[in-house]
């Protein structure tokens, strides 16, 4: 549908209050664009007329106050007028062609960017909010003002949150504080930031936010005066050294203090005994300046100093931060700056609009927001899933950072308790996935080594090297984390399918034909009813539990038009399929008898699980044996890789240094040890349970002979028998 078009001048006697109110916020902008942006209200009010939020207002004040906020940061009219019509695409009749006809393409670019997938249908709640949440990552990549529209939305429904039902509000919060304050932080919105999290904070835990809300208020009336000295002190020391300068105090918000008592397990009274100040300069040289006042005049606390201005964060923000010994026996934290600094601290990417500048791109909070979402589309076309997705983002919105120096001196900043090979996947995937052991400065350390600011990183590879699962327990960062899942999916893929074919081939080997010998359009139509695209999807389901290759086989015969008869020996119909146990995507190994290479061993069809391995003599498989459609036959190839978990019972004599003694027997013989456990203890004797890593049954009985040796030991058996 196409609404009408608004006519071309503005009856300002026409315009409610808060219309008039978004006319004097953007007094900034030319009057061409000014009318512009009073059209688009008329044209919002017009498509949301009769509707009204939870308050019982009518529905246009949300995107007028959206558009508000957005005129605070400075924003150009395209933005205001996308955050006025934001809401229209999904709740009105107003076509997007209306919006590009009237507006603009890059208006209708942006409003189609934050609209909702009110269309698409998810199998629940998290998983259409995970969508719609990657939605919008995606449409930010393409114009950075689609999360600014986004964030002034949500901050706006957040300071009206009090029209929901409690469950909504817990809901929303929660949402709030995990995703939109992080994201805000992430881009450098510091001021956004805050009130999402204070606003996030009150709503989700009302209580807690009063009692610290009204201790804070407390504590500031009896600091009052001392911050007033240290402030008049700061500021008379820099104007004797003829630095111009404003010195504000800072304080610290009930969330910041709430988290920190949380996280860092301080007292209320350890976090309010600081004295927060910003000293705002001319320029860089005179931060540098200024840095050198405040600590003649107060001493410096050691190791307390960080200079964000040679370094500046991922989020493009700036600053000196220096701790001082204070006159009243409290520290002072103190942030020195420039204008310019303190205005992309506040707002960010949005202080691009707000802020002209000649900056470099290496300090543009833009240029470092643009790589960060180039990154993030990255990720999102290898993620099929978008809960995944927003798990991996969320690692990365919280930007605790280290920096590191690559060897050609570039800096690349990673989350706290970020590993070697979290550095080697920020340098390039490729290196990631072949990366075998770090230089960290000129020492050789591990890939789970954990790395700290300053150090120089060089990443060993191999072309042999490639991921393992072990690798998702080592990495922090969400580029990682994708890298290698999709690695390994694609590893269990290609080992699902080529086991599937055997096990198929099996199945019609029994009745007397093969895979080969099933006609295509027959294999096709039976792939078409089974709603599979390919074969190897076929294959996969059948390695994965899914399907039973036995059924498959009688089906695809039936559908050649051929019954299934008995099954025939042939000279292939015996033979058992070879396992190596590299095939860990497809395999898992039994934990109630622990098969190793060597074993006589069975396998049991496991729907999703795959194949799951036991020992021929373990007491389960009796019950297994139950299902024989279900059970594999299978062996040990010649060719055997890997370590495999075995547990040993350890009956010895209980005297002091008697573990000690049979633990290093066990790594005599070249088996790592994962776990031990006393299962019996009395004055005499004490039983052990050892659980380790060997690679063969011939390995497992040597390591028993190493312990019957050590003279302490009465008896060492495999466990279970």
């Amino acid at each position: 549908m196409t609404a009408a078009t608004p006519s071309a001048t503005v009856d300002l006697s026409a315009l409610p209050p808060y219309a008039l109110a978004l006319k004097e916020r953007i007094a900034y902008l030319p009057e061409a664009q000014i009318d512009r942006v009073l059209r688009a209200f008329q044209l919002g009010a017009q498509a949301h007329a009769g509707q009204e939020r939870k308050s019982g207002e009518p529905y246009i004040t949300h995107p007028v106050a959206v558009a508000g906020i957005l005129a605070e940061l400075g924003l150009d009219a395209e933005t205001i007028i996308a955050a006025i019509l934001h809401d229209t695409l999904e709740d009105t009749e107003l076509s997007r062609e209306t919006l590009a006809t009237e507006f603009g393409e890059v208006v209708a670019e942006l409003v189609d960017g934050v609209t909702k997938l009110d269309k698409m249908r998810f199998g629940s709640r998290q998983e259409a909010d995970a969508e719609s949440f990657r939605k919008m990552l995606l449409a930010m990549a393409r114009d950075i003002r689609v999360i600014l529209i986004k964030l002034a939305d949500r901050l706006h429904n957040m300071r009206t949150l009090g029209a929901k039902d409690a469950p909504s509000r817990r809901r929303i919060a929660r949402e709030t504080l995990e995703i939109f304050a992080p994201i805000a932080q992430r881009l450098g919105m510091n001021k956004f930031k805050a009130e999402l999290q204070d606003l996030g904070f009150r709503a989700l835990y009302p209580d807690r936010y009063r009692v610290i809300s009204e201790r804070i208020r407390a504590a500031l009336g009896n600091r009052r005066e001392a911050m007033g000295k240290i402030e008049a002190a700061l500021s008379a020391r820099l104007a004797a050294d003829h630095l111009p300068a404003r010195v504000v105090g800072r304080i610290k918000s009930p969330w910041s203090i709430y988290s920190k008592m949380r996280n860092d397990h301080k007292s209320f009274a350890q976090l309010m005994d600081v004295y927060g100040f910003r000293v705002v300069v001319d320029s860089a040289m005179s931060c540098y300046m200024a840095l050198g006042v405040v600590h003649a005049l107060y001493k410096p606390v050691d190791r307390r100093f960080k200079d964000f201005i040679a370094i500046p964060k991922a989020n493009g923000y700036q600053s000196l931060h220096t701790v001082l010994l204070g006159p009243f026996g409290a520290p002072i934290e103190v942030q020195i700056r420039t204008a310019e600094m303190d205005s992309v601290a506040e707002r960010g990417v949005a202080a691009h609009w707000a802020y002209k500048t000649d900056s470099g791109p290496a300090n543009s909070a833009q240029a470092r927001a643009r790589e960060w979402l180039s990154s993030l589309v990255d990720s999102s076309a290898s993620t099929v899933s978008s809960s995944e997705f927003i798990e991996n983002v969320k690692i990365d919105l919280f930007p605790d950072e280290v920096y590191l120096f690559t060897p050609r001196g570039d800096i690349l900043s990673l989350p706290r308790n970020a590993t070697a090979l979290d550095f080697a996947y920020a340098v390039h995937t490729d290196v990631g996935d072949h990366a075998v052991a770090a230089r960290v400065d000129k020492k050789l350390l591990p890939l789970r080594a954990k790395l700290e600011s300053g150090q120089l990183v060089e990443i060993i590879t191999a072309p042999s090297a490639v991921p393992n699962p072990a690798w998702l327990e080592v990495v922090v960062t969400g580029k990682a984390r994708t890298a290698i899942r999709q690695y390994l999916k694609h590893l269990q893929h290609e080992d699902a399918v080529d086991f599937g074919h055997r096990m198929l081939d099996r199945a019609l080997d029994a009745q007397g034909s093969s895979l080969d010998g099933i006609p295509p359009a027959v294999l096709d139509r039976f792939l078409d009813t089974s709603k599979l695209k390919r074969l190897e999807e076929l294959l996969s389901d059948i390695a994965l539990g899914n399907r039973m290759p036995d059924v498959v086989a009688s089906q695809l015969l039936a559908s050649r038009g051929r019954k299934a008869g008995k099954p025939q020996a042939s000279a292939h119909a015996h033979e058992k399929i070879r396992i190596t146990g590299a095939e860990r995507g497809v395999l898992s190994f039994a934990n109630c008898c622990h098969p190793l290479p060597g074993d006589e061993i069975i396998g049991y069809l496991s729907s999703g699980k795959g194949i799951v391995v036991h020992r021929e003599e373990c007491p389960n498989v009796v019950e297994l044996r139950k299902s024989p459609e279900r059970c594999v036959a299978i062996e040990w190839d010649r060719d055997v890789q890997g370590d495999y978990r075995a547990e040993l019972r350890i009956e010895v004599i209980n005297r002091p240094g008697v573990l000690a003694t049979v633990a290093a027997a066990i790594a005599a013989a070249d088996s790592n040890i994962e776990n031990v456990e006393y299962v019996e203890r009395d004055a005499a004797a004490a039983t052990l349970l050892f659980a380790m890593e060997v690679k063969s049954r011939k390995h497992l009985a040597d390591v028993i002979r190493r312990v019957r040796r050590t003279g302490v030991v009465s008896g060492a058996y495999r466990y279970p028998l």
